[in-house]
């Protein structure tokens, strides 16, 4: 009979069901939400998913708005950089 080498990891809970592909990108969004993020305030590695979107600082308690499973967004990201720009505009 054959041993099982490989790991299943989150995804293992669906067994054979929904395909390879779909299973192995549950298990990348879960492993990038499980992962340490680091706080915008503090600048801990302490932040953590509180509920969808929701995410709280466990070190200084700062708590904020993102994205589901990513504490920023790809778009957040782009928005914070345009305010940073127009920012440094109105100061020179």
């Amino acid at each position: 009979m054959a041993k099982n080498e490989g790991q299943t990891g989150s995804a293992g809970r669906f067994g054979a069901r929904y395909g390879r592909v779909a299973r192995r990108r549950v298990a990348e969004i879960e492993e990038e939400m499980e992962d340490d993020h680091t706080c915008p305030e503090c600048g801990k590695n302490r932040v953590d998913r509180k509920g969808t979107g929701i995410w709280e600082c466990s070190y200084c308690g700062y708590k904020y708005t993102g994205g589901t499973y990513r504490p920023q967004t790809p778009g957040g990201k782009t928005v914070t950089r345009s305010i940073r720009a127009a920012l440094a505009d109105d100061e020179e």
